[in-house]
């Protein structure tokens, strides 16, 4: 392999990638805006936010592929040297990422009923991150040569491990936090089990991407490998966010194909005893027929309908 190809050749690939995975981006967030308009205002903004976020990251990578491969073409001298927006796009990534991951950090706080201890073990890993990648591009602004910017390895590493511990540790509580959800109910339970599946499959590629990132700077030092992963990594933490609320209704339709409603904040059961007619029917020998209504309150949390669910039992 040449040195362009895993270099530059690198960098032109995962800017590619990186736009294709940004068209799924704009398709995904106009899904949402058309079928979502009741949602409540902050998350709006933050799927508003998170596009702007991942817009501005598009612009400053293709800047930099094209001052490399075309206004620097026929320059190897120049191949050597920084171009600003290659590092002011390591904040505009850390932003993203950041913002999905605040969020994904509120559901688990929702769900473990404000559990502190589980909270603060997710946001010390999410604020982490974003301190470091701060600190980064506040060290790396001031390099010229990418002779420099290797001195910023260790914290480049240290960027992606937490990234990926992040991702990890907060689908490992969604999970058993709704493994812990279970009602006892086959059709409650059946769709618990996609919930957990479905929170999985949302933070696997993230954490993927990031143990790639981290993975190639490590074994192939000396390419741009890595920084190939890391431009789609914060496109992949935006695609995610916009999976998790756009699958909300065709969850829920599913759950009603099965007379029951979908819950992402747990499921609350009260039992009611009510007396048929206007007083217990008495049949003979004294046996008494009583109605147990049991009512599941499920709701999205961010949406303001209540659905519920009655089961009768003799």
């Amino acid at each position: 392999m040449g040195v362009l190809d895993n270099t530059f050749g690198a960098f032109l690939i995962g800017v590619v990638i990186s736009a294709t995975l940004y068209g799924v981006t704009v398709v995904q967030t106009w899904y949402y805006f058309s079928r979502y308009p009741s949602d409540p205002w902050y998350i709006k903004l933050l799927v508003g936010a998170v596009l702007a976020s991942d817009s501005v990251h598009q612009a400053l990578i293709t800047h930099t592929v094209y001052t490399y491969l075309v206004t620097d073409f026929g320059i190897p001298a120049d191949l050597g040297k920084l171009v600003w927006s290659l590092i002011v796009e390591v904040l505009f990534n850390g932003f993203t990422a950041l913002m999905v991951q605040s969020f994904l950090t509120m559901r688990v706080y929702r769900l473990s009923n404000k559990s502190i201890i589980a909270t603060l073990s997710v946001l010390s890993l999410v604020l982490g991150e974003f301190i470091l990648v701060v600190i980064y591009v506040a060290k790396a602004i001031h390099m010229t040569t990418f002779v420099e910017l290797t001195a910023l390895k260790p914290l480049s590493m240290s960027v992606n491990a937490l990234a990926a511990a992040g991702d990890v540790l907060i689908a490992v509580f969604l999970c058993t936090l709704l493994q812990q959800s279970r009602t006892g109910f086959r059709r409650s339970d059946t769709m618990i089990n996609k919930l957990i599946i479905f929170s999985i499959n949302t933070g696997l590629l993230t954490s993927i991407c990031a143990v790639m990132s981290l993975i190639s700077i490590t074994v192939w030092d000396g390419t741009f490998i890595y920084i190939a992963f890391y431009f789609c990594l914060g496109r992949l933490y935006c695609n995610s966010l916009l999976a998790t609320l756009n699958a909300r209704k065709s969850l829920r339709g599913d759950s009603r194909d099965e007379n029951m409603s979908l819950s992402l904040q747990g499921i609350q059961k009260t039992s009611n005893s009510i007396n048929v007619g206007t007083s217990q029917r008495r049949l003979p020998n004294n046996i008494s027929i009583k109605i147990d209504t049991t009512q599941e309150y499920v709701r999205d949390e961010y949406s303001s309908a209540t659905e519920l669910k009655s089961a009768q039992a003799v």
